[in-house]
């Protein structure tokens, strides 16, 4: 047996396990063929976003309050929120025999194109790009920026259509009850919804999966709970200020939370093509959501940062856009941005991009520290 033979016969006894609802390891497509004579494109997949510079970058990204992460480093960043998601959304897979390639795929490069400083530096890139009239940021299209322009060089990730989509449609901020694949999409829907989206349109985007439906219900299992564990440890909150509600259908902690969701999700999505909560359970995930935004992410203290981060945002775009129109190849947007490309590759991709997409790239791609790095070097 042949190693191609050896990998069909390895694959297709995986397929047979696997929930008639489930995407199938034949099904993936991408844009150029590449085969692996023991990983499947999934698993493939979920490789090459794990050992990418974009990846290990997680690690020095707040999730939500950075002003503490240098004090105290059990409180949540990006790298502990996505293999949050990873777990959570296999256990569930897990129970509903989806596919767990996919799912760990989906799960490990869905934020991949977060900024630093969580959220708000996302918000802070959206007015940047809306003032200076370009297409606006958005952390999930970012994320499929990188995998298929700007990862590798250059060259991009080749990833499967499959966990592209998952990656674009995460989207965990909604409040959902059920979701159900929209199993026709195809590219021009992704390019359609990037467009639309980009230029402030309010556009709603459905996973093509029902694994990327899993990673989606995930990500806000995974960060109600611990984002209200994180702002007691920080003295934002106390615990006995958890809704009564709350407390009594999905429990007092985060472990609690997460069981009583990731149960309720496999009991009333076993066998069937959605994800759905069951009414009071979803009312509850609801009600956290709400008492988050209001208490934590809404919290005064944490907005007054914003606005001095709003200022350190601005300088530092409006420096590297200066430096790139006057081609000044001593600047760091030069020498640990555009050159890392390699001198050939970064002149066409300074040729092939407009000035504000390349500087929000280098932006985006930042974790916390290095921002803060730089600011202080260029504001001495």
């Amino acid at each position: 047996m042949d190693k191609e033979e050896f990998k069909k016969e390895i694959l297709d006894f995986e397929d047979k396990y696997l929930s008639p609802y489930a995407t199938k390891n034949y099904e993936a497509k991408r844009e150029r063929k590449i085969s692996h004579p023991f990983r499947g494109p999934y698993s493939r997949d979920r490789d090459h976003i794990l050992y990418s510079g974009s990846f290990r970058r997680y690690v020095g990204k707040t999730q939500v309050i950075y002003f503490a992460a240098s004090f105290d480093e059990q409180l949540s960043n990006r790298s502990i929120h996505t293999l949050q998601v990873s777990q959570i959304s296999r256990s569930i897979g897990r129970a509903l025999k989806l596919n767990l390639d996919l799912i760990e795929a989906i799960a490990l490069g869905h934020d991949l194109g977060h900024t630093p400083f969580g959220h708000d530096g996302e918000e802070i890139l959206q007015d940047i790009c809306r003032k200076k009239k370009i297409g606006l940021f958005f952390h999930n299209i970012h994320s499929l920026r990188i995998v298929d322009k700007l990862a590798d060089a250059c060259k991009g990730m080749n990833l499967t259509f499959q966990v592209r989509d998952g990656i674009l449609s995460h989207d965990g901020e909604i409040n959902e009850k059920y979701l159900k694949p929209y199993r026709n999409k195809t590219e021009s829907d992704l390019i359609d919804y990037c467009q639309r989206k980009s230029q402030g349109e309010q556009v709603h985007i459905v996973p093509a999966t029902l694994e990327g439906c899993v990673v989606r219900m995930s990500d806000a299992i995974s960060y109600v709970g611990q984002d209200f564990e994180d702002a007691i440890r920080v003295g934002i909150l106390k615990k006995e200020e958890l809704p009564e509600g709350v407390k009594k259908d999905l429990g007092g902690s985060n472990t609690d939370i997460i069981n009583s969701l990731v149960t309720d999700i496999i009991i009333n999505s076993y066998n069937r093509d959605e994800i759905s909560y069951s009414s009071n359970i979803a009312k509850r995930l609801f009600e956290l959501k709400k008492f988050n935004t209001e208490r934590i992410y809404k919290n005064p203290g944490l907005k007054a940062k914003k606005t001095r981060f709003k200022t350190a945002f601005i300088y530092l775009f409006d420096k590297f856009l200066d430096d790139l129109k006057k081609g000044n190849e001593d600047s760091l947007i030069f020498k640990e941005w555009i050159f890392n490309r390699g001198k050939n590759k970064g002149a066409d991709y300074v040729s092939n991009n407009l000035p504000e997409q390349v500087v929000i790239d280098y932006i985006a791609s930042m974790t916390d520290r290095y921002f803060y790095n730089i600011f202080k070097k260029y504001r001495k």
